[in-house]
């Protein structure tokens, strides 16, 4: 797969208001959100590195129990195991990419 086409992509919602585009490749795994204003994600942690780039919009974003506002162009680089949440201040278009690979991203019905 070495050419990828992301509107292609089928969508899903694996949480309230994130709406995904998903692809991995051997060792990354690349998600593309459009996000609700509002729509949040809970302080969690994973073994993946995971870097976040937003593309459009505004969130707050809490790393390692430290808040910062990311804007158009800014990105955001979560360590291995560092405890980190998410809430979009406004609509939100961002890229996320995993190393290595995250498994399926699970979707909720």
């Amino acid at each position: 797969m070495p050419i990828v086409d992301t509107k292609l992509l089928s969508a899903g919602e694996p949480r309230p208001g994130w709406h995904d585009r998903y692809f991995r490749s051997d060792l990354m795994s690349f998600a593309y959100y459009d996000i609700d204003e509002g729509a949040s994600i809970h302080e969690h942690a994973h073994l993946e590195e995971e870097v976040w780039h937003v593309v459009e919009g505004t969130l707050r974003f809490t790393l390692d129990g430290e808040e910062h506002v990311l804007g158009p162009g800014m990105a955001a680089v979560v360590p291995s195991n560092v405890p980190h949440a998410v809430r979009a201040v406004t609509e939100a278009r961002v890229i996320i990419a995993n190393h290595p690979a995250r498994g399926r991203i699970q979707r909720h019905a």
